[in-house]
């Protein structure tokens, strides 16, 4: 006689896999929450919109040792604070304990509120390989009414960079130059190796042609442009996730292991300072994240 009360081995082999799945994209979750690619306000955001996801899956304990400096013991004092069983997954929170959860998220992680009004400089920036260059280049493809800046650095131009349209690429000697003539808006080291910086010129004259420009640069020049010119519009490009963003850096072999290693250090600075910017991009598709950008223009 069968014996009915046991699913078939198949069956058995195929839960087995996709609870190793599930396990997977809650830990890769958990690592981009860590990694500061997802809010925690966002992940808590799929969990309750979606309980039976990886999201919704989660136990809540997992969640907040998740967050920066949430170790057990705090972890155990914030949900008795909240008063949440350590045992609850986050997309089976009662109204009450995802209310109190979302606003103790919002105090210890404060979201930065967008600007009102309309500015003529947009600032893109992000973590190295999410794709700034690609999304730019889109939009000045599509997007005529917005100027593109380009950008002079020092570092050797990339199989199919042209001098003038991707950068301008000069020595050390032109770029000091530069800086001591004042014909910089921003300029800094980036990766501990090569400078970068934003020639004021063709910026003044698209502004004062009434053409909206945008600059996509990396963080430490974003800050000085955000000192320089308050009313710009800081916009942070965010990839789908940290694992993508480890895989577009290692699959446009551009660098060696010793250059990835030190770019994706970076990196994790890099998406730690999201919160200074007033609007977030997720790059999941070049054409969507371009539109999503030229729309803040508008």
């Amino acid at each position: 006689m069968t014996d009915t009360r046991r699913p078939p081995e198949v069956d058995r082999a195929a839960a087995s896999r996709r609870a190793v799945a599930a396990r997977r994209e809650r830990a890769a979750l958990k690592n981009d929450v860590a990694t500061r690619v997802i809010t925690p306000q966002e992940l808590l955001r799929r969990a309750l919109e979606h309980p039976e996801s990886p999201a919704g899956a989660m136990r809540v304990t997992e969640f907040l040792t998740a967050l920066p400096a949430i170790g057990e013991g705090k972890r155990d004092r914030i949900l008795a604070d909240l008063q949440i069983s350590p045992v609850k997954r986050l997309g089976g929170l009662g109204v009450r304990q995802r209310t109190a959860l979302q606003a103790w998220l919002d105090t210890r992680f404060p979201p930065r509120a967008a600007r009102p009004g309309r500015s003529r400089l947009l600032v893109l920036a992000g973590p190295t390989a999410v794709g700034k260059g690609t999304v730019a280049a889109h939009i000045r493809d599509h997007h005529p009414e917005i100027h593109l800046s380009v950008s002079a650095t020092t570092r050797p131009p990339r199989p199919g960079e042209a001098h003038g349209e991707h950068y301008f690429f000069v020595d050390d000697a032109e770029f000091d130059r530069m800086i001591a003539a004042g014909e910089l808006l921003e300029h800094a080291t980036v990766h501990n190796r090569y400078r970068y910086g934003t020639p004021k010129d063709p910026i003044d004259r698209a502004l004062a042609q009434g053409r909206t420009v945008l600059l996509e640069i990396d963080l430490q020049g974003a800050r000085q442009v955000h000192a320089a010119a308050p009313d710009a519009l800081l916009v942070f490009l965010l990839p789908p996730s940290w694992d993508e963003l480890v895989q577009r850096l290692v699959g446009r072999g551009t660098e060696d292991a010793e250059e990835r290693a030190r770019r994706l250090k970076t990196a994790k600075h890099e998406l730690a300072a999201q919160a200074e910017f007033d609007y977030r991009v997720v790059n999941d598709d070049v054409a969507r994240a371009a539109a999503e950008v030229a729309a803040l223009a508008r």
